[in-house]
């Protein structure tokens, strides 16, 4: 009797391209109970490409978390849908406004951390974070037993995307030196957004007290890090460009950037007050 040939829908998909080439991790690493928080606005196009590679990498302990803040193009029914076919692996928390990256991302790490996570990955859904670099992320904490690792463009080794033009660079550029002058830290990429977090590290930043709500969100977490004393990495990333959709930085948030270490500082000086 002759096989029948297997029906269009059930024909196995392609392999999912993952770039860069991931680093093969050891046991216990390999196993490590990761989640990825991914805040979403408006990303309905890019979030299940960025789910699908996520699921591809060698790390069977990871787990995203997907924070949506009322997506106007239906991201929070494609995360539902997402989290249906993967089961547990993947939970989609509902916003009822767009109330910033910060928040969301402190809502977003708090579940995480409810859920069993000890080891928490930033990531933006836009694709500009390469999957790739996760399993190097996660095996730098591991070796060095930092509180943080960032994916850092401005480390030797890093690098931006060819699309960025030169106002951009310049203004990047000059936010990261900005920053570090005013707030002294010893951080190159400071203003980065794509990074993992020890579960130990988070719980001493008191995530419930963040108060920035929009990029300059990283800073604080940075700056927060650095004067508790947390040992802080980097490693050398390829900033990629967004493809699909706009960038979400408007004047406000701009604004804030700008004055937030200002307020940061004394904020911090005056907790650490007798």
């Amino acid at each position: 009797m002759t096989s029948q040939p297997t029906p269009p829908e059930h024909q196995p998909s392609a392999p999912v391209r993952v770039t860069p080439e991931p680093v093969v991790l050891p046991e216990p690493w390999r196993s490590s109970p990761l989640t990825v928080v991914v805040p979403t606005y408006d990303e309905a196009g890019n979030l299940p490409v960025l789910v699908a590679q996520l699921m591809a990498l060698d790390l069977p302990g990871l787990r995203v978390v997907v924070v949506d803040d009322n997506s106007p193009d239906g991201t929070g029914e494609v995360a539902d849908k997402l989290a249906a076919e993967l089961g547990g692996r993947l939970t989609a928390v509902h916003r009822t406004r767009k109330d910033g990256l910060g928040r969301a991302y402190v809502e977003g790490m708090t579940r995480a951390l409810a859920e069993g996570a000890e080891y928490v990955v930033q990531m933006d859904a836009d694709l500009s974070h390469p999957v790739g670099y996760v399993p190097q992320l996660l095996g730098t904490l591991h070796a060095t037993n930092a509180g943080v690792v960032i994916g850092s463009r401005y480390v030797p080794g890093g690098s931006l995307s060819e699309a960025w033009g030169l106002r951009r660079r310049l203004l990047s550029g000059w936010a990261n030196t900005y920053v570090k002058t005013v707030l002294s830290i010893p951080v190159r990429d400071v203003t980065a957004g794509f990074k993992i977090w020890r579960a130990s590290a988070l719980e001493a930043l008191d995530l419930s007290s963040i108060e920035s709500t929009g990029y300059a969100f990283q800073v604080e977490m940075h700056y927060r890090a650095f004067r508790r004393g947390q040992k802080i990495m980097e490693i050398p990333i390829h900033f990629e460009d967004r493809v699909v959709g706009q960038s979400k930085l408007d004047g406000a948030v701009a604004l804030e950037a700008a004055l937030r270490p200002l307020r940061l500082r004394r904020a911090e000086n005056a907790r650490r007050r007798p």
